[in-house]
């Protein structure tokens, strides 16, 4: 009986659409032997009973008991995470008209409450009250609330803001991930990180749940 060695990474969070959960849904294979990854990534590993999307926890363990049971001369070699999550989504028809309804609500508010801010900023800050000091110093007259200064200020907050977001519209200054592709990331990862943490607890009791 020969050895033969596979190399596993499971993802952190895979996405499925049908009930039929695979290995290859979930991770990424290699083995020197063909015949054996093609088994590998046909492999079974949870089969969902549930019509309703839910995120089930399992563990590496699990995944290497199976690959065991189908072939115990395989030896696994875990290059990813130890537990990950498979998160069911039943397979819809694409609603573009209410994804672009949420989009633009987003849009929306994000645009107003960035505007409310720095209004506030600036007020609190008394920003136009500045401007009046040094146009008066330095050209001698009152100013009209509209001079050099307060162009100059717009057009350099605008840019600030397309800078720091790091795009506009479709394109995008460089190829770094902008804060708000990062903070989503962030975002994701913590939600991965609780469901795992609530999955592993068995104590009973009071929870900050």
């Amino acid at each position: 009986m020969t050895n033969k060695t596979l190399y596993l990474k499971l993802n952190e969070i895979s996405e499925v659409h049908e009930k039929s959960v695979y290995l290859k849904d979930v991770a990424q294979l290699y083995c020197d032997d063909k015949p054996t990854l093609n088994r590998c990534q046909a492999l079974k590993i949870k089969t969902i009973h549930q019509e309703k999307d839910k995120r089930y926890v399992e563990n590496v363990l699990e995944v290497i008991e199976k690959i065991h049971e189908m072939d115990v001369s395989i030896q696994v070699t875990n290059l990813g995470e130890t537990d990950f999550i498979i998160d069911y989504q039943k397979s819809k028809s694409p609603k573009y008209l209410w994804q672009w309804t949420k989009t633009w609500f987003v849009c929306i508010v994000c645009f107003f409450g960035a505007a409310f801010a720095i209004m506030t900023f600036n007020n609190d800050a008394s920003v136009g009250d500045v401007f009046k000091e040094v146009y008066k110093i330095v050209m001698g007259r009152e100013s009209d609330g509209f001079t050099i200064l307060e162009l100059s200020y717009s057009i350099g907050l605008m840019l600030g803001i397309v800078l720091f977001f790091n795009h506009f519209s479709v394109w995008k200054l460089s190829t770094d991930p902008t804060p708000l592709e990062v903070e989503m990331r962030l975002y994701e990862d913590n939600i991965s990180k609780t469901l795992i943490q609530n999955d592993g607890r068995k104590e009973s009791g009071i929870d900050v749940t």
